[in-house]
């Protein structure tokens, strides 16, 4: 049976278990004329939020000072939906960051401050499945609060859910991410000539290269290897798409003062190729 570390209002205790885990507990009238120490015995409407990692602990205790418990509860049915609609367990950290996110996006709607999502059509393009979690989350807080976010709020939420899919050890930035493949897509399709079809097999896979590119480019881990014979073998076989990929090259070290690799050039001229030979 956990224990209670904290009372942070009636409805939200913080306890931890026999292991010493932290958990947040969210009940109605769970911490009314509770007392840290006491042992508390939980129901089928308690809702149990994962262990609080070290670095979020404190924050985390003084967001929930500030905000009310329902939005800890929208981001609690959010992150379920993610998981399940991913396949895949989130970072423990998105609670926060999530949590934070629906409670300051409401403020700012409540006051009329409008803040531009720069990076909104390439979110809702290249991360479709998590563009789409984010409309569910705009759906919840209608039903929950009453409040009607704007679309942008979307994209907003797909980028906390893209970041929380990668390890804590992996600097990522979903909306950097977003914009660097934005630059190569639009570069790729205006020299090729070519409008492939967004919903094949084949931009579906082309896209996911590129999302995985991102990732290994923006945390320093991009493929090199200094064997050229696979590069000297597509500039004889894809002669175009080589010269797309060497194009792509340029525009990235114009943008962010950092080579690609060749390993890399070699891999996105491969994907080009498969993208417009099907296009």
């Amino acid at each position: 049976m956990p224990q209670i570390k904290k009372v942070l209002n009636s409805s939200v205790i913080l306890v931890s278990d026999e292991q010493e885990k932290e958990y947040i507990i969210l009940q109605k009238g769970i911490g009314y004329g509770r007392k840290p120490g006491e042992k508390v015995e939980l129901s089928e409407e308690s809702q149990i939020f994962v262990p609080l990692s070290s670095t979020d602990r404190n924050q985390f205790l003084e967001l929930l000072k500030e905000i009310p418990a329902a939005y800890l509860e929208l981001s609690q049915k959010i992150v379920a939906y993610a998981e399940n609609q991913l396949h895949t367990k989130l970072n423990e950290h998105i609670y926060l960051a999530l949590t934070d996110h629906l409670h300051f996006a409401v403020e700012r709607f409540k006051e009329k401050v409008v803040i531009t999502n720069r990076v909104f059509w390439e979110l809702k393009t290249f991360y479709p499945k998590e563009y789409q979690i984010g409309l569910y989350a705009l759906d919840i807080v209608r039903e929950k609060l009453g409040i009607d976010l704007p679309e942008e709020e979307a994209a907003n939420v797909a980028f906390h859910i893209v970041n929380a899919q990668k390890d804590e050890d992996v600097q990522y930035d979903a909306m950097r991410a977003a914009k660097l493949i934005g630059k190569i897509v639009t570069l790729v399709t205006y020299l090729m000539k070519c409008q492939p079809d967004k919903e094949s097999i084949h931009y579906s896979r082309f896209i996911s290269h590129l999302q995985y590119f991102a990732e290994r480019f923006f945390s320093d881990r991009m493929l090199d290897s200094p064997d050229d014979f696979l590069y000297e073998q597509i500039e004889k076989g894809y002669p175009k798409a080589l010269n797309c990929a060497e194009r792509v090259r340029t525009l990235v070290l114009k943008e962010y003062d950092k080579a690609i690799t060749n390993e890399e050039v070699v891999y996105l001229a491969v994907h080009i190729q498969r993208l417009i030979s099907r296009d």
